[in-house]
């Protein structure tokens, strides 16, 4: 089969490759239809997680058709239209039984990396490096998916698939960064990134009570999209003070909830931005903590500051003074994909939210390189470039 794979940093080309077997009771094989690139893809593709081998396929938000299961498999059929979380959960540990999918302690065969790393192995992901388990990815015609049942939803009649496709990672992701700031109606929610999981943050945080939202971007074509089709105001930080302008803007308070949807890759303008990129370029820090930071001076004291853009290591210039004096409540992590998804599918059918307009760029698979290079030179308005194995 075709498969889109890492060559080495910076490197990708359309590759033949095995098709993948079933290894497991509970693994499906799955068709694909639709799959997304992702912002926290170009962390693997520019060598910013170590842990990238050559030939490894790429992808982790998509959706497909079921076309052969385990003999654990109960709750799927073949011909079945699903969207699959990228975060893998077995479902029956401890972690999966409360509800945080994502730190679930069996889904990843490959553990010893992150437990170094960070103390703990979190869930595994499908084709996100071997940190996250060695799981070949969705940027291919196949792709197997280990327990199936418990993280594999049918796609209601009537959603598109450039729509669907987003319930498997966009969705779910920006709809818990707005969980994480428990809104209780009227809230001010700034979001720091006007990509499809800011977007995706923007529209869960007005559906769950925010009276205003406020996106922080620098590309006009990005705020434009987010005001005209979210109703949310924007501020583009290449022209203006970002905390004088969140000031100005909340009365001199600040927002109630601080959204960061970027990730470890932030842009910026000035010599912070400067520092940031000599140190992550030697290696001295790991993350570009640019967002963070300003998240946290922006929120007003006593506030909550959710961070969804991935992180991988150290950043330095941390702002712990100011989380601290004024009282802040930091949450983060991967999203729980199988907590959400069954919830956003249904607000997908009812047209509550409406994804759809963020798949900028449907493409074949074979056009996977041209379409990462469109999507990480923000070209030609690019949101997202959806890759369709199946078309020519």
């Amino acid at each position: 089969m075709k498969a889109l794979c890492w060559e080495g940093v910076g490197k990708l080309s359309v590759q033949d490759v095995p098709e993948p077997a079933i290894h497991g009771a509970g693994d499906a094989i799955v068709r694909v239809r639709a799959s997304s690139v992702c912002g926290s893809d170009l962390h693997l593709i520019n060598g910013y997680l170590p842990a990238m081998r050559e030939g490894d396929i790429l992808g982790h938000e998509f959706m497909g058709e079921i076309v052969e299961v385990g003999p654990g498999v109960e709750k799927l059929r073949l011909g079945d239209r699903v969207v699959v979380g990228s975060v893998l959960a077995c479902g029956g540990c401890w972690y999966c039984r409360t509800g945080q999918y994502s730190l679930c302690d069996n889904s990843n065969p490959q553990p010893n990396f992150t437990e170094k790393l960070w103390g703990h192995a979190p869930a595994g992901i499908i084709g996100y490096s071997h940190a996250a388990g060695g799981f070949a990815g969705s940027h291919a015609e196949y792709v197997r998916v280990p327990f199936a049942d418990i993280g594999s939803f049918k796609v209601p009649e009537g959603v598109p698939d450039d729509a669907a496709v987003f319930a498997s990672d966009a969705m779910p992701t920006g709809w818990m960064a707005a969980d994480f700031c428990n809104l209780q109606g009227g809230e001010v929610v700034a979001v720091w990134g006007a990509g499809g999981v800011g977007q995706m943050a923007a529209r869960s945080a007005q559906i769950l009570g925010a009276q205003r939202v406020i996106v922080i971007d620098r590309l006009p074509d990005r705020l434009s999209t987010a005001a005209d089709r979210l109703g949310v105001e924007t501020i583009d930080y290449s022209q203006v003070d970002v905390l004088d302008t969140l000031r100005e803007m909340t009365g001199g308070r600040g927002p109630d909830a601080c959204i960061e949807a970027v990730g470890m890759e932030a842009h910026d303008t000035g010599p912070a931005y400067a520092y940031d990129r000599i140190k992550q370029a030697v290696r001295l820090q790991t993350d570009r903590p640019t967002a963070v930071r300003q998240a946290i001076m922006a929120c007003r004291k006593g506030g909550t500051v959710s961070i969804v853009g991935v992180f991988s290591g150290f950043v330095d210039k941390f702002p712990l003074g100011a989380a601290m004096n004024k009282a802040l409540v930091l949450r983060m992590g991967q999203m729980h994909a199988q907590r959400y998804i069954p919830m956003l599918l249904e607000r997908l059918a009812n047209k509550e939210i409406d994804p759809g307009y963020l798949a900028t760029h449907p493409l074949p698979l074979q056009d996977g390189p041209r379409g990462y290079e469109i999507f990480e030179k923000k070209q030609d308005g690019c949101l997202r470039s959806v890759l369709h194995p199946a078309a020519a």
